[in-house]
């Protein structure tokens, strides 16, 4: 069948390269998606011959032995509009095909506007189950959209039910119908929520499957390993023996003498991977950047999973090194090959059936709970010593160095669900896919926490070789917007080991209650003021005095357990002095016992509560308490169906001992705005037990999440499983009180934002709300004669218009180039009114007198026109307004913008000094929800100025979420729209005035984290 561009004899469309990518496949292994071209003939024919004759019947419902000259050529040249083919290769060779011909109502060749194409599929009998045709689907739909395609037509004979399930699981709107012995199928390729969420299932067990693969391979060849003690490759294949990896290793020494077999440190060794002659999974290579694509080679043609590439002389050392990674990392993709590196320090695995340390740490960790993720080798050595010091074992270590493939989101897609993970550690000195980032830590820290320290946070200072999205943002928005996600976010390394030690090993607190106890009233009181500094409640400290002993110590921990009035306990400690002023010795191990024995027989059925120790020149309490215990007996997990748990204090909580967790819609919160929320859990959630082990598991905040409908069951992705009560593990002790507490907190802000994640709101319907007609607007502006393809700010009536087709109404101002026009404008607009000027040195700055309120009378009006002109310069200067009064308020800011980097981001603030001044601005993602607008509200210093501070009338603040939800669904509708600025929003008691507004334009940035799945180009 030819098409209507082949029979009509038009020229073909230039080859659209931006259709290629990398994908990861259902396996972990990776394929090369692109544009099938005249040049591929051989290849399609080598393909085709190797497809078995059952596939080829299914393709053609016939038997088909091999193609003809007329096939190959049809299969081959394509106009890349009407007519498309895409193949998956591997090695450069196909593992599949599929193309689409474009076709009218009739069934006939077409071109647009026929909204509709038959596509079809082969894959190689031998790639067949790896996912390669999903995969396939995903990019040819893409591709459909892109060139006006709306719907895909299918025949399928009914025996083929892998082809038939390929579509039916993809999660388009279709229809099935059966006819003349075949299966009819129809998809709508418009993207919905169940697709969308078949797709990122998917994606996640790809990934997670490629870094599984990696972390436990069954064999390991260490290349450049030399024949000398010392250098790289051979510390790394003495680090694996001796951390007891329990697969297959092996050597490789390209000038080893051929025709004798050798040894290197007791394991055989080989010139080649070739030689080797079994199976090889992983690769480390420690050779010179010059020689690393020869390994890569010999690697790739012999089956290779995955490389550890430790080499440096990449991106990191300039323009001609980070060309040199680009080849690397394209050469190792065409072979399937995923790549740690270059320039990396290693991988670790603890597991016991595992036991790898291929990288060049020295000592094996121990096995533990955490999960680490570096991209600085130096700062991989410090926390994995910091880590051991404190006794906190890991379950797997990964530093990517120049991060060129796997990067932290793929860790984080393996964390999500490994068992052997209850905590996430990520340092991080960039984030190539920050909407990624945003959406994979969002997930996964719904089910344990995520912990983020940023290195080279300036602009500017991204580490050379990253490839890294540029924002223009600023950098404490980017932190505020990863909360938002979950993640817990902290600034130095030190306080990464603080938090990620509380967390692996300690309950989640259920509430900011603190209880104080220890033998120096003087530290406990340090601690009470660290516990207001963080927003936390501490209870009165409890004075043990200096003669405490450690029964004294346990019986008031004890207590303190089974107090329903506090929800963590922080026991400080100071040495204890005897009579001849010598510290006496022993007591460090007795009071480690005792606090120990405390909290193991802490009373049930409440929730467990953390317990930290702060302690002063006592390291031998500190390393007491780092030895491994069990500091509560394993409870067997409830399942989704646990009991939920009202609040931490039972009846004395219902009784109003707490904020709610939760502002509603017009509700004040506390005079005193607190960064975190009181301890009752919100209605129907339960309080989290530990990190990872919820006492009732909350659903992740995505389409993977359990209970999320449809879309979840659909992509068969449901919240990995956790228990209840830490295993063995420590109690964390601190030299400091600042840090214990510090790293409490972030524990209870977590855990609070856990307990909401379980309900994150809804995105809000409302009326006026013209979509289409905002469209035309934009299209028109766009559009326009001699408009800048950069972009267009919009004239005062079309902001209007095009912010009143969201139900915004924006108050009209009215030039006054003279006083006469001045009282001409006020006549139109009625007394009284407002001058102002609004040239950009004086726009929204009262403060210099640019504004004059309360014009009652024309007599006014005039005198404050001359007295503005007078004092800050000629009338084309001011460029004076005039303007109707509004009803007195809070003076307010709204804006959004779309970042490059993150996306679409709402923001408010109060008008003036506030937030430009202090930088005092809540941000939250677009598409909000009623639950973000009321955070964005409440969650600015200064907004007790909102709710009747010191004695003035509360304000509309739903009025004011409601404005900030049709700004977000102005923005999410229509990514054209950059910018919006709301200034000032004048919110009075009853209702709101818009009084300034500006819109920008453009040809909105590629949305990434929206089509197919692909890996970062190279």
């Amino acid at each position: 069948m030819q098409s209507a561009s082949e029979q009509s004899g038009e020229p073909e469309h230039a080859y659209p390269d931006h259709w290629e990518a990398d994908v990861v496949l259902r396996d972990g292994g990776t394929a090369r998606i692109r544009p099938i071209t005249a040049d591929d003939a051989e290849r399609l024919v080598s393909f085709y011959e190797q497809v078995s004759d059952e596939s080829k019947y299914y393709r053609f419902f016939a038997p088909y032995p091999r193609l003809s000259a007329k096939d190959v050529h049809r299969f081959t040249h394509h106009d890349f509009v009407d007519r498309v083919g895409l193949a998956a290769t591997v090695g450069g060779e196909f593992i599949a095909t599929v193309r689409y011909d474009r076709i009218n109502e009739l069934g006939r060749p077409a071109s647009a506007p026929a909204d509709e194409a038959e596509v079809a599929f082969l894959v190689q009998d031998a790639h067949q189950g790896r996912g390669v045709a999903s995969a396939l689907l995903e990019h040819i739909a893409a591709v459909a959209r892109e060139r006006g395609i709306r719907r895909f037509a299918a025949e399928v004979l009914p025996a083929n039910t892998k082809m038939i399930k390929v579509f039916t699981d993809a999660g388009y709107t279709q229809k099935r119908s059966f006819e003349d012995g075949s299966v009819r199928l129809h998809l709508d390729l418009e993207p919905t929520d169940r697709s969308l969420a078949v797709q990122r299932a998917r994606e996640q067990r790809a990934e997670a499957r490629s870094v599984q693969r990696l972390l436990a391979p069954g064999s390991v060849a260490v290349i450049g390993v030399g024949r000398a003690p010392g250098g790289v490759g051979r510390t790394v294949l003495r680090n694996l023996l001796d951390g007891g990896y329990t697969g297959r290793v092996h050597a490789v020494n390209a000038a080893l003498e051929e025709g004798r077999p050798h040894e290197l440190e007791g394991v055989p060794a080989f010139r080649s991977v070739a030689d080797i002659g079994e199976p090889v999974d992983l690769a480390v290579v420690a050779v010179p950047a010059e020689r690393v694509p020869e390994a890569v080679a010999d690697c790739g043609e012999h089956g290779v999973r995955g490389l550890v590439v430790l080499s440096a002389g990449y991106a990191e050392s300039g323009p001609e090194g980070r060309e040199r990674q680009r080849a690397l990392v394209r050469q190792a993709r065409s072979y399937g090959m995923r790549i740690i590196g270059p320039n990396a320090f290693g991988i670790i695995n603890t597991a016991e059936p595992v036991r790898l340390n291929a990288s060049l740490a020295p000592q094996m960790p121990a096995t533990g709970r955490i999960g680490l993720f570096t991209q600085s080798g130096a700062i991989g050595i410090a926390l994995l010593a910091g880590l051991h010091r404190r006794g906190a074992g890991l379950s797997s270590f990964l530093s990517a160095g120049n991060r060129a493939d796997v990067s932290g989101n793929d860790l984080l897609q393996h964390w999500y669900d490994d068992p052997a993970t209850d905590v996430v550690l990520l340092y991080l000195e960039s984030i190539g896919n920050p909407r990624k980032f945003t959406r994979l830590a969002r997930r996964t820290a719904a089910v344990k926490p995520v912990v983020v320290v940023k290195g080279a946070r300036h602009s500017g200072s991204a580490p050379p070789g990253h490839r890294v999205p540029v924002t223009r943002i600023p950098h404490a928005t980017v932190s505020a917007l990863l909360r938002q996600a979950g993640v817990i976010r902290v600034d130095t390394v030190t306080e990464l080991v603080d938090a990620g030690l509380l967390l692996a090993e300690q309950p989640l607190p259920a509430g900011p209650r603190v209880a104080i106890l220890g033998n120096s009233e003087s530290l406990g009181l340090l601690t009470y003021d660290a516990c207001l500094t963080e927003g936390l409640r501490p209870l009165r400290p409890v004075d043990l005095t200096t003669g405490a002993t450690p029964a004294d110590f346990r019986a008031a921990l004890t207590a303190a357990l089974a107090d329903d009035a506090c929800d963590a306990v922080v026991v400080t400690a100071i040495p204890w002095v005897g009579e001849n002023g010598a510290t006496e010795s022993g007591d460090s191990e007795v009071l480690a016992a005792a606090l120990r024995s405390a909290v193991t027989a802490a009373p049930g059925p409440g929730p467990a509560k953390p317990v930290v120790v702060v302690h002063v020149e006592m390291g031998a309490l500190a390393d007491a308490l780092s030895e491994a215990t069990r500091t509560r007996p394993a409870t067997p997990t409830a399942g989704p169906a646990a009991t939920p748990v009202a609040g931490p204090a039972g009846p004395a909580a219902a009784a109003g001992a707490a904020t709610p967790a939760t502002p509603t819609a017009g509700s004040a919160p506390p005079a005193t705005p607190a960064p975190v929320a009181g301890p009752a859990t919100p209605a129907g959630s339960a309080a989290p037990a530990t990190p990872g082990r919820p006492s009732a598991p909350a659903s992740p905040a995505g389409p993977a999440a359990a209970g999320a409908g449809p879309a979840a069951s659909a992509a068969g992705a449901a919240a990995p499983a956790s228990r209840l009560a830490p295993e063995p593990g420590v109690i964390p002790a601190y030299p400091a009180a600042e840090r214990a507490v510090r790293a409490l907190a972030e524990a209870v802000r977590y855990s609070q934002w856990r307990r909401q994640a379980a309900d994150p709101g809804r995105v809000p319907e409302f009326d006026r709300i013209d979509e289409p007609r905002a469209a035309a607007l934009v299209d028109r502006a766009l559009g326009a004669p001699g408009a800048d393809e950069r972009g267009v700010t919009l004239g005062g009536a079309d902001t209007r218009e095009l912010l009143g087709r969201y139900g915004i109404e924006v108050r009209p101002t009215l030039p006054a180039p003279s006083a006469d026009e001045a009282v001409h404008a006020a006549a139109r607009l009625g007394f009284p009114v407002a001058l102002k000027t609004t040239a950009p040195h004086l726009r929204h700055r009262p403060d210099l007198g640019g504004v004059r309120l309360d014009l009652a009378t024309e007599e006014q009006l005039r005198t404050a026109y001359d007295e503005l002109t007078d004092t800050l310069g000629k009338p084309e200067e001011l460029q004076p307004v005039v303007q109707a009064m509004v009803p007195r308020g809070v003076d307010t800011v709204v804006r959004s913008a779309i970042d490059p980097a993150v996306g679409a981001v709402l923001s408010f603030g109060l008008a003036g000094a506030a937030s430009e001044l202090l930088g005092d601005m809540s941000h939250r993602l677009v598409p909000a929800t009623d639950r973000d607008a009321a955070e964005l509200v409440r969650s600015i210093r200064t907004a007790p100025l909102l709710f009747g501070w010191r004695g003035s009338a509360p304000v509309d603040t739903p009025a004011l979420e409601e404005l900030l939800l049709r700004v977000s669904r102005l923005v999410d509708d229509h990514p054209e729209v950059v910018a919006v600025s709301l200034e000032p929003v004048v919110v009075a008691p009853r209702g709101l005035s818009v009084l300034g507004a500006t819109v920008r334009l453009a040809p909105p940035p590629p949305r990434t984290d929206l089509g197919p799945r692909r890996l970062p180009s190279y």
